[in-house]
């Protein structure tokens, strides 16, 4: 990459984020410490924001489960040992922003094909149930456990579904043979 690629590069992005009202964008390896990092740093803007209670608690949890979505799942990662420890970082999009004055948010990271089409079918069945619906599955899996392959409660995407007060939308982009690029935008 030229310096001068570099300097036409991210004019251009800041541009096409401020046009989507982005507020906070992240692109690249997550970890659970950068997690807290990014969630402390949207708490302090809500603050500043002088956004409601609630809507502050609401975007703040979201936020934190489509993170967690990116550190557990995300299949574009890096690993390896570093003094006998074993690492690994998955990376993935986090934007934060307002349409009109409404908050949303965003999150993408590669997702292996044989994954999508199984995370598509949960996500549709989701984005068809209404809110008793959504409560009732939500208190089943907490009382059955985890569905199989889940690394935390399973419950992640019922909780946006059932707190995305305007709607949430998914898209699954080609990648390559071996990948998609899921993205899911929760709005409020």
């Amino acid at each position: 990459m030229s310096r001068n690629t570099s300097r036409n590069m991210l004019p251009a992005i800041r541009e096409a984020l401020l046009r989507e009202g982005a507020i906070t964008c992240y692109q690249g390896y997550l970890t659970e410490e950068l997690l807290h990092a990014l969630a402390q740093t949207l708490r302090t803007a809500l603050a500043l924001e002088e956004s409601p209670a609630n809507e502050s608690r609401t975007l703040f949890t979201l936020f934190v489960e489509q993170a967690q979505n990116i550190v557990r799942y995300s299949a574009a990662s890096l690993s390896g040992c570093i003094d006998g420890e074993l690492h690994e970082l998955r990376q993935g999009m986090l934007l934060f922003g307002r349409r009109e004055g409404r908050p949303y948010l965003a999150c993408g990271n590669a997702v292996a094909r044989p994954d999508a089409a199984r995370l598509e079918a949960s996500l549709a069945r989701l984005h068809s149930l209404d809110a008793p619906a959504l409560k009732m599955l939500h208190k089943q899996i907490l009382k059955e456990g985890p569905p199989p392959g889940s690394k935390g409660a399973g419950v992640g995407f019922i909780d946006i579904a059932r707190l995305a007060s305007g709607g949430f939308d998914f898209q699954f982009l080609d990648m390559d043979e071996n990948h998609v690029f899921f993205v899911l935008t929760a709005c409020f």
